[in-house]
């Protein structure tokens, strides 16, 4: 399928450009970072790849640091995504839940945003734009509406209205109706404030997930444990 290019308000390829070349450095740093860890824990590709849909419903391949195990199983997050819209939840990711196919830390990198550094690649391809809403799966396309695709319209992001808006606080509809609201009114002023306010977004996403986890773990029931020297069960 031949690449058409989204048409950009003036100066947005420029900071994206200017963007890259900033963001670059610590993509190197992180992949050296990640090829250790993935040595020592989680033995396989530093690199995950993945189709996504992109401006105007098309394909493209997605690069991020991988984060779950090889071969884990995606049947689990499709259809807790059609759980979430059917029931209009807050989008709390699996993450919160102490998902078991996350590799040691995976969960602190997607919180904090550096699994999708490597998304800068595809910012410099054209296929994506630092700022604009986030590139959905195959799957979860096809069970958007027609009204719902203008979100569509505009090069998909790394960072977005939704994300600094609360993110997991909100609905999948109120993604969209954000989503929308970006493509109709984007601007390269509108992208600048939107990267400025993404490092409080990432914080606060951190201190969420982490206070998310610490229930899950409290809400676990107690191990039966052996009390010392007795060999009796611990009360």
């Amino acid at each position: 399928m031949k690449h058409h290019r989204a048409r950009n308000p003036h100066g947005k390829r420029g900071l994206d450009l200017l963007c890259c070349a900033a963001g670059l450095p610590l993509l190197l740093l992180c992949t050296l970072f990640m090829t250790v860890m993935t040595r020592l824990f989680a033995r396989g590709p530093v690199f995950f790849c993945q189709e996504r849909i992109g401006h105007g419903g098309r394909r493209f391949r997605l690069y991020k640091f991988r984060t779950m195990f090889v071969g884990a199983d995606t049947a689990g997050h499709q259809n807790y995504f059609k759980e979430l819209v059917r029931s209009n939840a807050p989008m709390v990711k699996l993450d919160a839940r102490r998902d078991a196919r996350l590799i040691p830390g995976g969960w602190l990198l997607r919180a904090s945003g550096l699994d999708e550094l490597p998304q800068l690649v595809n910012v410099l391809r054209g296929e994506m734009s630092i700022v604009g809403p986030r590139p959905c799966i195959p799957s979860e396309y096809e069970n958007y509406l027609p009204f719902q695709c203008e979100r569509f319209d505009g090069l998909p992001g790394l960072t977005g209205l939704w994300q600094v808006s609360g993110k997991n606080r909100t609905t999948f509809d109120e993604m969209i109706r954000l989503d929308i609201h970006y493509v109709r009114h984007r601007s390269a002023f509108m992208d600048l404030k939107i990267i400025l306010k993404t490092p409080a977004a990432l914080l606060a996403q951190i201190g969420e997930t982490t206070r998310l986890r610490s229930q899950a773990d409290d809400q676990r029931p107690a191990a039966l444990t052996l009390a010392p020297e007795t060999g009796r069960r611990a009360p």
